[in-house]
């Protein structure tokens, strides 16, 4: 008995995507139309819109892609509390790390949400679906990590993080990354 073959992955799909990413990260997701991701990732109109119906589901597409990146890098969960304590470390480090990082243009899910305010808007729900799953592992990692106030400290950790990833972009990105991380410190010293 065989087994059934992976689903085979577009290129041209791929290539759409991997253009749009990075034009609408540098120039913002209104700024860039349809007609110039077509052009720059060398596919036709018919096959864009094989691949995406409208210009929302690239959109979306483009921020699941990174919420999936973020997702790998958060990796699985421990439970013990020293175990989810470097595990909030890591993840924390790892945000602090991208906002000094060369290009850093803020969080693609601020800059996409500022650009959709609609809450109806898939664009808008894709955001809000990436920021409730972050201040869900914040909250699990620091009830793990045996935080008397979890949800207060993760939503304290989430203004935290939001401010850096501005302050990364429009002030001084070490700075940023400095006061990011002795919160996260500050707020697990809370859990000891």
């Amino acid at each position: 008995m065989s087994t059934p073959a992976a689903p085979r992955v577009s290129e041209a799909r791929e290539r759409l995507l991997r253009t749009a990413s990075a034009l609408f990260y540098g120039e913002g997701i209104r700024a860039v139309g349809v007609d110039r991701v077509i052009a720059e990732a060398g596919v036709t109109r018919a096959t864009f819109y094989r691949h995406f119906p409208s210009k929302d589901d690239l959109v979306v597409a483009y921020l699941r892609s990174v919420d999936e990146a973020v997702r790998a890098v958060a990796g699985p969960r421990a439970g013990t509390p020293p175990e989810a304590a470097a595990q909030l470390r890591a993840i924390v480090d790892a945000m602090a790390e991208t906002l000094c990082s060369r290009g850093f243009r803020g969080c693609s899910f601020i800059n996409a949400a500022a650009e959709f305010p609609d809450p109806r808007s898939p664009v808008h729900r894709a955001v809000a679906e990436h920021r409730r799953w972050l201040a869900d592992l914040f909250t699990a990692d620091l009830a793990a990590a045996g935080h008397p106030d979890p949800e207060g400290a993760a939503a304290h950790l989430m203004m935290l993080r939001d401010g850096a990833m501005v302050a990364g972009y429009l002030a001084d990105p070490q700075r940023a990354r400095v006061t990011l991380t002795r919160g996260v410190a500050s707020i697990l010293a809370e859990a000891a």
